[in-house]
């Protein structure tokens, strides 16, 4: 009878009670029907398509983007929901917990700093680039991303799942759970693309400002962990005692997933603070070089002023002496004067009469 009630409660999510947790559980129990693995195909292949369309006209693309993109984001969310993870999701909370930071900061970083938006501005036609375009810059992308919005919606998410029945709906229900792992990726994509701004969204903040609003989510992470952590109600209400688990103890498994969820929050907020800085000195950088070709030119315009009035100068100058070269080559002085008296003298001179010829 027991078995019977296990295999009910945990069918009604969509899966069977797996073993107990191992490493080798993680690598057998690997799933690929469900909608996330099919979403991470689709978009797979359509960032490896946009790549090739770029280097087939010439265009260079950086492969750090790639492979942030394709294993840093789309991997990591894989190996948390196609592996066997995914197989423990409903089992244990330590593991949905591990699912919650990945899908919800680790996965949407990487995504962020592979830049699709930007490759799909580089590849699509010019219509489809049109329509792209206004999506970003329609109001409701301007509200979702402007960084309060998305701050908000990031640390409240949690709260609101945990803290109430909704989570043990998703855990009875397979589409539900399914839209929880989909709901984790959009609200952190929503959060960090415009903190990274790798991309061309609205509502980019300046750096500092983007530090500071990483620095304010790790609070709420450190209280909701250590809050699952002291709590002796089991989040879920009774599924997971309802499992009767032989090797797994609820209440002591949520003490891991609090300290998951605490511990997993301080390492990833770090890490994006780090890339941050990494940021800001690099385009701190970038407009130290483009102020230095500024001046760069600048003064190179200024010497080349500097050259043609010192020109226009120099031209005067030979024009004012010109003048006097004229009036010294005028009759009377000078060489041509000397040489023409001679012939004046010659010329006044009587001529000899010549005697008549007989």
């Amino acid at each position: 009878m027991q078995l019977v009630e296990t295999t009910t409660l945990a069918g009604s999510a969509g899966d069977t009670v797996p073993p107990p947790f191992t490493a080798t559980e993680i690598f057998t129990q690997i799933r690929l029907d469900s909608l996330i693995a099919l979403g991470l195909l689709v978009a797979a292949a359509l960032y490896a398509y946009g790549v090739h369309r770029l280097r087939r006209r010439g265009d260079a693309w950086p492969t750090g983007r790639s492979v942030a993109f394709l294993l840093g984001g789309l991997g990591s969310i894989a190996a948390v929901t196609v592996s066997g993870l995914e197989a423990y999701d409903t089992t244990l909370l330590s593991v949905h917990m591990v699912q919650h930071m990945v899908l919800s900061m680790v996965g949407p970083i990487f995504l962020a700093l592979g830049a699709p938006i930007t490759l799909a501005l580089r590849t699509l036609a010019p219509p489809a680039r049109r329509a792209l375009l206004k999506v970003l810059h329609s109001r409701v992308v301007g509200v979702l991303t402007y960084p309060l919005v998305a701050f908000g919606l990031f640390v409240a998410n949690p709260f609101v799942l945990y803290f109430t029945d909704l989570y043990r709906y998703t855990l009875a229900h397979s589409w539900a759970h399914e839209f929880t792992h989909a709901h984790f990726i959009l609200t952190g994509c929503l959060f960090f693309w415009p903190l990274l701004g790798v991309d061309p969204l609205p509502n980019r903040w300046p750096y500092p400002a983007r530090a500071l609003l990483m620095v304010l989510s790790v609070p709420f992470h450190t209280v909701l962990g250590l809050t699952i952590m002291q709590s002796r109600t089991l989040l879920g209400g009774d599924w997971y005692p309802s499992l009767h688990l032989g090797w797994a103890d609820p209440q002591s498994d949520q003490v891991v997933a609090g300290g998951v969820l605490w511990a997993g929050g301080e390492i990833v907020s770090v890490t994006m603070l780090g890339i941050l800085v990494v940021q800001w000195i690099r385009q701190s950088e970038r407009e130290a070089r483009r102020i230095d070709r500024a001046l760069d030119r600048q003064e190179a315009a200024e010497r080349a002023r500097e050259r043609a009035a010192q020109q226009t100068v120099q031209q005067a100058a030979d024009q004012d002496r010109d003048p006097d070269r004229g009036q010294d080559a005028e009759p009377g002085g000078g060489q041509g004067a000397e040489q023409g008296a001679p012939r004046a003298r010659l010329a006044g001179t009587p001529t000899r009469p010549q005697p008549d010829a007989e």
